[in-house]
């Protein structure tokens, strides 16, 4: 049985890694956190449309938000959940369809520990701040957040998850860090009793749900299906465990005004080319 488990894990690690079979569904999710994190919170939707679709779903992440858009992009997913500023550039540039988002409000937040003592952006000056990579919607707002606020000699790190960029923080190798409110609200409530809000952005779109443009026959089938999981035991379930409230519709132009954010997604991935 332990020997089970064990290959059981490992696949599930590969699955999110991208190593998929060719024949199922591939349900690409950006790497806001771990993707052992991700294989599990997205197992009931898996499971979901793997019934109604009749055919083998999987759940497949890569290992930073600069990897995941350019898989997006080489068009290695049949439904992306990505957030708004990617959503936005495989939209116009890959051809993917947007279904719908989260009814949830999707903010970008500058943390720092709860015993910190900077209480404006300027209290950073000198110190580290973690983002979740170049590309990542949280990040980019925290840079534009930074620029804005006249804070230029600070520290720039990457960190793979916003439970790294949590203890770091507390650990007190960094002195902030960006993260959205859903991440922060899936951390452990201790975690979250010992940091503090410093900042945080309007409402974003968030994590946005595109069928690739080669299921376009398989569009009304997906569609009825979400709406239908968002209506069963399991749906309501995760909804709430993740504090996301259901799924809505796009608003009019609520992915136009992620263009500023795409088109540095896109630079990044034109230097990574060259």
């Amino acid at each position: 049985m332990a020997r089970f488990l064990k290959y059981c894990f490992v696949l599930a690690l590969l699955v999110a890694a991208g190593f998929s079979r060719a024949d199922s569904f591939k349900i690409g999710v950006a790497p806001h956190t771990s993707a052992r994190v991700i294989v599990a919170q997205y197992q009931p939707l898996r499971l979901f449309l793997e019934a109604a679709l009749g055919m083998p779903v999987e759940i497949v992440t890569a290992p930073d938000f600069t990897e995941y858009a350019r898989r997006a992009m080489n068009q290695e997913y049949d439904l992306a959940i990505t957030t708004g500023h990617q959503a936005r550039m495989l939209q116009t540039d890959a051809r993917y369809l947007p279904l719908l988002t989260y009814q949830a409000d999707f903010k970008a937040i500058a943390v720092v520990a709860g015993n910190s003592p900077a209480r404006a952006a300027k209290d950073l000056k000198g110190g580290t701040v973690l983002g979740l990579s170049t590309t990542s919607l949280v990040t980019l707002w925290g840079l534009h957040w930074l620029k804005d606020m006249g804070v230029k000699d600070v520290n720039i790190r990457y960190v793979s998850a916003a439970d790294s960029v949590a203890q770091l923080i507390l650990s007190g190798e960094a002195v902030a860090g960006f993260m959205s409110t859903a991440n922060f609200s899936k951390l452990a409530p201790d975690v979250q009793a010992r940091l503090r809000v410093l900042d945080e952005s309007e409402a974003m779109a968030g994590r946005v749900y595109l069928l690739n443009n080669r299921e376009v026959a398989r569009q009304a089938g997906v569609d009825k299906a979400l709406w239908a999981f968002a209506e069963s035991i399991e749906g309501k379930r995760y909804f709430e465990s993740n504090k996301l409230d259901g799924y809505r519709k796009l608003r009019s132009r609520e992915l136009e005004k992620m263009e500023r954010y795409a088109d540095e997604v896109r630079q990044v991935l034109h230097k990574a080319e060259k």
